[in-house]
């Protein structure tokens, strides 16, 4: 099972479906990008991730630390 497949997964049932998500990937072309939105992913991240922006990005979805 791919990330794209556990997205789908999430985003088809009534209690997940509006989890935030945030892919993480070795693979950022722009087909890449396109397949996480596609798939619910809210933003796509591509290995190594700047720690502080991925601060950011789960604060500005609620995530404390």
């Amino acid at each position: 099972m791919t990330g794209y497949d556990v997205a789908h997964e999430l985003r088809a049932s009534p209690q997940t479906r509006g989890s935030v998500l945030i892919a993480l990937s070795g693979f950022g072309s722009d087909a890449d990008v396109a397949r996480s939105t596609e798939a619910g992913f809210r933003q796509h991240l591509v290995k190594p991730v700047d720690p502080d922006l991925l601060i950011e990005l789960l604060r500005d979805v609620g995530v404390s630390r």
